[in-house]
């Protein structure tokens, strides 16, 4: 149930400050936050992280199907495994979706957290490295049957 709401607060967030920034913003606007250090800026992203292979809209589409089949299929092994791989395909799971929603809908992904020193993201973006750092941190430092879950 906890895995159930994970992923509900990760794709209704992401989606809900997407709409909030496409019905408030235009493409291309910025507005500043906390001085220069962080703003909201409206982004149409048409690639991945930082712009790589841009404008290849059925690719992303057809792995971001890919790897949300192999976690339905994996899910009931995942269950059984520890939490930190367990919420961490959730959550990596939410953000692929949400960002998939975005890819099918317009081709492009909505970005807005702009810190200025690194490419713009959203909520799904950030679903997605923290998911997968989690899955990561399970797979290299939790012994087989650290952190079971009952």
């Amino acid at each position: 149930m906890t895995a159930i709401l994970l992923f509900l607060l990760i794709l209704i967030g992401d989606q809900a400050t997407k709409y909030i920034v496409v019905t408030e913003m235009v493409p291309g606007e910025s507005l500043p936050i906390i001085g220069e250090f962080f703003h909201l800026t409206y982004v149409l992203n048409p690639g991945a992280a930082f712009g790589l292979f841009a404008h290849q809209r059925w690719f992303f589409v057809i792995i971001a199907l890919v790897l949300i089949g192999a976690v339905i299929y994996f899910y009931p092994r995942l269950k059984r495994e520890g939490a930190m791989l367990h919420y961490g395909t959730v959550a990596m799971a939410a953000g692929a979706i949400g960002n998939l929603i975005d890819r099918i809908r317009t081709g492009l992904v909505i970005d807005f957290f702009d810190f200025r020193i690194w490419p713009v993201f959203n909520v799904a973006d950030i679903a997605i490295v923290l998911g997968v750092i989690a899955m990561i941190y399970a797979i290299l430092f939790q012994s087989d049957g650290a952190e079971r879950k009952g």
